[in-house]
């Protein structure tokens, strides 16, 4: 199964310079766990809201702080035509549950979670979850 074919489209993206303060908001009002940060027509980062709690607040920045500070830098992404399985392969070796989903000319098209990626073959999601919920890793983009 491709990536295309269970992934979320329609997916809210922020800037570098907004406030965490409003992308906070904007995760709990629409129940996300993390935001591709896009500049120029360009995936940039991403920002988790453990990003925000860990990074941000446990540095004691305020709600202004801009994104760009606390965001991880230089994500992880996939293509839109690729395997499902290679997808859940590469989220177990980096250890993230969810990612930016590209299409071939580097845009935006979507995102795929560890939860996609269950409901489309649960043997592939078990296997990505194990890796990924063993110790170590860059604790990065979850």
């Amino acid at each position: 199964m491709k990536v295309s074919e269970c992934m979320s489209d329609g997916v809210e993206i922020c800037s570098p310079d907004d406030e965490i303060r409003s992308v906070a908001r904007i995760m709990r009002e629409m129940d996300l766990g993390a935001m591709p940060v896009g500049e120029n027509d360009r995936l940039v980062g991403m920002i988790t809201d453990r990003d925000i709690a860990i990074r941000a607040v446990g540095d004691s920045m305020g709600p202004e702080t801009k994104v760009r500070r606390v965001m991880s830098s230089n994500p992880r992404w996939c293509y839109e035509d690729e395997e499902v399985e290679d997808v859940s392969a590469q989220m177990a070796e980096f250890k993230v549950r969810r990612l930016p989903v590209l299409n071939r000319q580097k845009r935006l098209v979507g995102m795929i979670s560890l939860g996609d990626v269950a409901l489309a073959d649960r043997t592939v999601s078990g296997r990505a979850l194990h890796e990924i919920s063993e110790r170590g890793g860059l604790h990065s983009q979850h």
